[in-house]
């Protein structure tokens, strides 16, 4: 069972790195930053559009990296329609506590299918060099929301 699982997971990680949802720039994007990861060269862009609601109406990314980086971009850019900045936010940190502890944190209410989706990139722990490659997207996210132009994993 675990190998299937582990299977699957790759697939999943393929899938998002090779065939990456929302890779495009923004013109409307009400939000907007730029990440790097030094180490591994990942470089990328991530715009989000709040609408009057204080929901992300939309969110996409450009960049180019390993397909860790991108399928985990891709995923975020999923995860956050429709969320509000403060949930997107909540599962940044959930996402980052998978990556980074062998605690599986419980999810936030009503975002439990997003963390589930998430557990997916969450073996990267097991790669301490590759948990910046999977993070940096999201780092970008949340620097975006919080009005920060720029953000490296240095």
């Amino acid at each position: 069972m675990l190998d299937e699982l582990r299977e699957l997971y790759q697939e999943v990680i393929l899938d998002h790195g090779k065939n990456p949802r929302n890779f495009r720039a923004m013109d409307n994007a009400t939000h907007k930053a730029a990440g790097r990861n030094p180490l591994c060269g990942d470089q990328l862009v991530v715009y989000l559009a709040v609408d009057e609601d204080g929901k992300v109406a939309d969110a996409s990314f450009l960049g180019k990296g390993c397909a860790i980086s991108m399928a985990s971009a891709s995923m975020m850019t999923e995860m956050v329609h429709g969320k509000t900045p403060e949930d997107a936010e909540r599962l940044f940190e959930n996402f980052h506590t998978l990556c980074t502890t062998d605690h599986t944190p419980d999810a936030p209410e009503g975002l439990e299918d997003e963390v589930e989706k998430l557990e997916v990139l969450s073996g990267v722990r097991q790669f301490p060099s590759r948990v910046k490659c999977a993070t940096l997207s999201w780092h970008t996210m949340d620097a975006a929301i919080k009005g920060e132009e720029e953000i490296s994993t240095e």
